[in-house]
């Protein structure tokens, strides 16, 4: 099979590999669609953790081909996604519920092989079933948008509030539909004209293309800023754009090593909550559900579809203008 895969840091080249055979507990899928998300660029530019060699892509989905000896899990034929994110379930993070934070938590195209491929095998009790009729490119928001979910769950948005959403990718994009299903009124802001008018056209009710119309748009500031664009500009932007008593919540990935700007005095003198929302425990499902019933719009998202070999190229370089979510198809 073909696979896109890293190895070592810079060193990211489509190669021609054995396929994949499901061992105990395992799943093999037939890869349809996968994502390539901002953590990917970041692996392949070392500020990330990861255990290369590795075939790169935890965005994924595709279609059961079998499953390993003395294995449960979903008969072949199924479409699944994959849920990348494997805790262990005994330690005192997984005991409390925080499998997010599991101390030996590994992810599914980080640690091992995953959806830039041709075929994938994986945990089968990371695979989640989907409806037979769904279109596989939706499939592959499922990851992302679960960790949206996880993200709006920690800022709870109320019906009436105002959420100040800033970046425009992908995370911004879903988080923003997210906040709108809250029943709250939503401010994306991002320079890029083409975004901002895919957000008002996904439900945003308003947005901005700098922090300073944020401001004057919405000058008492929002209850909740949600942070997606993972730079350094708009995390230090967000105490700005948020109201005394408000939240914000950083979903974006800034670069291993990477320093901000905030003052402690501000939060603590406007009593401003800071939380960070890392990846996404239990909500994958939810994530699947959202999607496959058409109430988040994913579609518009994609703005290309490329092969194997084409991964390589947009992964090692920055996003093009405008462009929100590439999808790698193997067939």
């Amino acid at each position: 099979m073909r696979a896109t895969r890293l190895f070592a840091t810079g060193d990211l080249r489509c190669v021609d590999l054995p396929d994949p055979e499901p061992g105990p507990g395992e799943v093999l899928v037939r890869v349809q669609a996968a994502g390539i998300c901002g953590t990917d660029r970041h692996l392949y530019h070392g500020t990330f953790p990861c255990r290369p060699p590795v075939t790169l892509g935890h965005e994924f989905c595709g279609t059961v081909l079998a499953l390993g000896p003395d294995t449960a899990g979903p008969l072949p034929g199924t479409l699944v996604t994959c849920d990348p994110n494997i805790s262990c379930g005994t330690c005192a993070a997984c005991r409390a519920g925080r499998i997010n934070l599991c101390s030996t938590l590994r992810a599914v195209g980080i640690a091992q092989d995953g959806g830039f491929a041709t075929y994938a095998a994986f945990p089968a009790h990371r695979a989640l079933s989907l409806p037979p009729d769904l279109d596989p490119r939706a499939g592959a928001f499922c990851e992302p948008l679960a960790c949206c979910l996880h993200g709006i769950d920690m800022g709870a948005p109320q019906p009436g509030q105002k959420v100040t959403v800033l970046g425009g990718g992908v995370i911004g994009l879903l988080t923003a539909q997210l906040a709108r299903l809250a029943g709250a009124e939503v401010m994306l802001v991002t320079r890029q004209a083409a975004k901002r008018d895919l957000a008002l056209r996904l439900g945003a009710t308003a947005t901005a293309a700098t922090m300073a119309e944020a401001q004057a748009l919405w000058p008492g500031g929002a209850d909740l800023v949600l942070e997606c664009a993972g730079v350094t500009e708009t995390v230090e932007a967000a105490p700005h754009l948020t109201r005394a008593g408000g939240r914000i919540v950083v979903l974006g990935v800034l670069p291993m090593g990477m320093r901000v700007q905030i003052e402690p005095f501000d939060l603590l003198f406007r009593e401003i909550s800071l939380l960070f929302a890392f990846i996404n425990p239990f909500t994958q499902s939810r994530a699947a559900n959202l999607i496959a019933s058409g109430r988040v719009t994913v579609a518009p998202l994609i703005t290309r579809e490329i092969g194997l070999d084409a991964a390589v190229e947009a992964i090692a370089n920055p996003p093009r203008a405008s462009e929100v979510k590439v999808l790698v198809r193997s067939e």
